[in-house]
């Protein structure tokens, strides 16, 4: 295995690692509580000290899929049939995509719940549009409830659920709500229903970090959260004096690992573009000397014997083809 491979392995290798540390620290509950008091209406304005109370149990951290059957899990349980979400381990089913991040949030009234989900993005995807795959992803939130929340057609027990989208690398920061809306195309009559059971929330956040102020309080800690520019301590210290969040032994753990991880990225990186600079370099001086030889009228064959390629690949490079350079 070449150097340039090998370095590239142990980039996605740490970038993987890197994912699943920004993951856990996005699905700590101080910091989901943050997420919360700003993206759903029933918390905005709350403490988030006071919202954490109403996170339910332990957040599900990329271990329900989000294939279609695969989402819920049936156990039996004292005779009863129990039906959950799907939270066995990830070594099983492997290469299983999973959501991200989720769990259940109680209600003001102490009564009803939601369901909250939240996504990491590194960048907006290239090979899809990224809101298609959030309507996706919320699509399956709401039909896993059959059996789990609801039972036969009881569909007014189905739970809002938000699915909420951290999109790093944007160009400037945003937030965007994408929901149900009723158009009256003829007549007053309104069918009635629940039109906030979907809600699709989009956050993007900019490389530079923005100043602390009401309005972009959210992406000032997420950005500060998951930087790779940023030190420990750095991040540490704005978590603790600007949000009150306790530094307790996980975030620090997760934070530490993060920014060892990120100086290792960078550090492959930097490899990986020296390795294929001097490849480059090689292939561009091996090109001057084919052509140089064809110059001098060495015959195609003799060149090709001389330099180690093929006929068909000096003819490429003397015809000015980049393809023989790659």
């Amino acid at each position: 295995m070449n150097t340039e491979i090998k370095n590239a392995v142990k980039a996605t290798d740490r970038d993987a690692q890197y994912d699943d540390s920004a993951k856990r620290l996005l699905g700590n509950k101080s910091i989901l509580a943050h997420i919360l008091v700003k993206t759903v209406n029933e918390f905005k304005g709350m403490n988030p000290k006071e919202a954490e109370s109403f996170i339910e149990g332990i957040p599900y951290i990329s271990t329900v899929p989000t294939e279609p059957g695969l989402t819920n899990a049936i156990k039996e349980k004292e005779g009863k049939r129990i039906v959950g979400f799907n939270s066995e381990s990830s070594e099983k089913n492997e290469g299983l995509v999973r959501f991200d991040i989720v769990f259940y949030v109680r209600m003001k009234d102490g009564l009803s719940q939601i369901i909250i989900n939240v996504e990491a993005q590194k960048d907006a995807p290239a090979e899809y549009k990224i809101l298609n795959r959030a309507i996706f992803y919320i699509s399956r939130l709401v039909s896993s409830q059959k059996e789990r929340d609801f039972v036969n057609t009881n569909y007014d027990d189905i739970k809002s659920v938000f699915s909420i989208w951290v999109c790093m690398n944007m160009k400037e920061n945003s937030m965007g709500h994408v929901h149900l809306t009723y158009d009256k195309l003829l007549g007053n009559y309104q069918h009635e229903g629940n039109l906030d059971l979907l809600n699709i929330v989009m956050i993007g956040i900019a490389n530079e970090l923005p100043k602390h102020d009401e309005k972009y309080e959210l992406h000032r800690l997420l950005g500060a959260l998951l930087s790779k520019d940023l030190s420990e301590d750095e991040k540490l210290n704005i978590l603790e004096t600007e949000y009150h969040i306790p530094i307790e032994d996980e975030i620090r753990k997760d934070v530490n690992i993060m920014c060892n991880l990120s100086q290792g990225i960078k550090e492959e990186g930097i490899a990986i573009g020296e390795a294929r600079g001097e490849a480059r370099g090689e292939a561009r001086a091996k090109a001057e000397i084919i052509i140089n030889m064809y110059k001098k009228g060495i015959p195609l064959e003799e060149i090709a014997e001389i330099t180690e390629k093929s006929v068909e690949e000096v003819k490429a490079i003397i015809e000015g083809k980049e393809l023989a350079l790659r």
